[in-house]
């Protein structure tokens, strides 16, 4: 019996093998593909998702091979200054192509005990009071739980039968890495130009001579592109398609808007795009999927150690957070319409963005640090997650990288329930006396009131494992 199957071998299936792992449950990561994808979706991360790299000790070796990219207002593709005192330590872009973001995943995931099979695909699942059985390209398996991390066109999900509702595709755009003949500043004031009413359109570096393209399709199509589909596109729309050659790889997407009516059904859970699509605007996907793994990681453990069934609270958090974010790129597709009522609204917009509390606004929209659930009680910190803050030793992120549920005390008189961690500290900069961290670093309870931190707590936290490992596999 495997405690968690995960289905999809993504970067979202990735992280929550990981935070399975980091609180002693056995997965096996089930990837239909035979080998990792060339295709670069994602083009890097946002302030949350490098704070989540950061708590478990991941974010040096992401740096090494991404490139930090001065956080700018952009909304829709309005271009403004970055708004001052951000909620983050990590206020920039982290420029990584998706599949060197996997590889580090990967070698994470399997560091800490995950088994990974690729080329096994799931073909049928049934559930029962004891689990799930999971039938694979490669013969039945028996878990606990299963959850499926299988992208926009989820296996699980249609074998779940969760109504996906929303707005079909309107538009189609082509992707591919190629080379081109044309110099580098031809390519770029030409783009440019094209760019000041065409926002659909770019070529931009890819690295090691290549160039990274995407053009609007001329029209809907399920097959993959052809290459002579993609200069023919670029030659209508730029006069040119800058002598393109050697095509690395191609791909389309869709605007397609989207949402799973449920997130969980008995014990089998979606995440990532399995459980939402949207378009790639402010590049939120790949940002989106990790969030949601890092919330059911510790939750899906607690319930694997028979602790606590949190399950529940991952759909009641993560879906208004998917639904906001299906809102703001609907939005941002509207404002890069090219119809004229779009573009005044796109210019007022603009003007609006020079205030900076709506700069700060939409940015924080983007990059995932606004978000709050809903946890009960007034106080504004509680159901935030604390931005990285530096200790008498050391900082804070480095206290959560055992994802342990933490109690950060400035009072000292504050006793450490059975499980959770704790730091004492008077020097920390908090606006409270004391705030208990859930093992993914959002404020469960915010006070310096012992009986009420015990009662909070309870007999058995939640997030809490002690030293025994289960076994990898069946």
């Amino acid at each position: 019996m495997i405690d968690v199957i995960v289905a999809g071998g993504g970067p979202t299936g990735m992280v929550l093998a990981s935070e399975l792992r980091l609180q002693g449950v056995g997965v096996v990561v089930l990837e239909r593909d035979p080998e990792p994808t060339e295709v670069v979706r994602s083009l890097g991360m946002h302030a949350r998702s490098i704070e989540i790299l950061d708590q478990r000790g991941l974010l040096d070796r992401f740096l090494e091979v991404g490139t930090r990219h001065p956080l700018g207002g952009f909304f829709a593709g309005i271009t403004k200054v970055a708004p001052e005192g951000l909620d983050t330590a990590h206020a920039y872009t982290l420029g990584i192509p998706q599949p060197t973001t996997l590889r580090l995943l990967t070698e994470h995931a399997v560091a800490q005990g995950a088994e990974v099979r690729r080329g096994t695909e799931v073909v049928g699942l049934t559930e029962d009071e004891d689990g799930v059985t999971v039938e694979t390209s490669a013969g039945p398996l028996r878990a606990r739980y299963l959850v499926g991390c299988d992208g926009g066109r989820s296996t699980i999900r249609r074998l779940l039968d969760v109504r996906f509702p929303g707005i079909a595709a309107r538009h189609q755009w082509l992707l591919g890495e190629i080379e081109l003949t044309s110099p580098a500043a031809e390519v770029t004031a030409r783009v440019a130009e094209i760019r000041r009413t065409n926002l659909w359109f770019g070529v931009g570096p890819a690295g090691n001579g290549r160039f990274r393209v995407v053009v609007p399709a001329l029209e809907h199509s399920a097959e993959p592109p052809t290459f002579e589909e993609l200069t023919e596109r670029m030659r209508a729309i730029a006069g040119t398609d800058f002598g393109a050659h050697s095509p690395r790889w191609l791909s389309r997407f869709g605007d397609a808007t989207r949402q799973a009516e449920h997130y969980r059904v008995g014990r089998v859970l979606l995440a990532g795009d399995a459980a939402h699509v949207h378009p790639p605007l402010g590049g939120q996907g790949l940002n989106l999927g990790i969030q949601d793994a890092f919330n059911l990681g510790w939750k899906l453990a607690a319930t694997v150690h028979g602790r606590a069934d949190l399950l529940d609270t991952y759909e009641t958090e993560r879906h208004p957070v998917a639904a906001a974010v299906l809102d703001n790129t609907l939005a941002q597709g509207e404002l890069m319409a090219l119809e004229p009522g779009a573009q005044a609204v796109r210019r007022l917009l603009t003007e609006l963005m020079d205030f900076p509390e709506v700069n700060r606004h939409l940015v924080g929209k983007i990059i995932g640090i606004d978000v709050r659930y809903d946890l009960g009680g007034d106080h504004p910190l509680v159901g935030r997650r604390l931005r990285d803050l530096p200790l008498r030793q050391g900082r804070l992120y480095e206290r959560t990288r055992a994802g342990r549920w933490l109690l950060l005390d400035r009072t000292g008189l504050l006793a450490a329930p059975d499980g959770v961690d704790a730091v004492v500290d008077p020097t920390v900069e908090l606006d409270v006396p004391a705030a208990l961290l859930r093992p993914d670093g959002h404020v469960a309870w915010v006070g310096d009131d012992q009986p009420e931190l015990d009662r909070v707590v309870g007999p058995t936290p939640a997030g809490v494992h002690g030293a025994r490992r289960r076994p990898r596999g069946e």
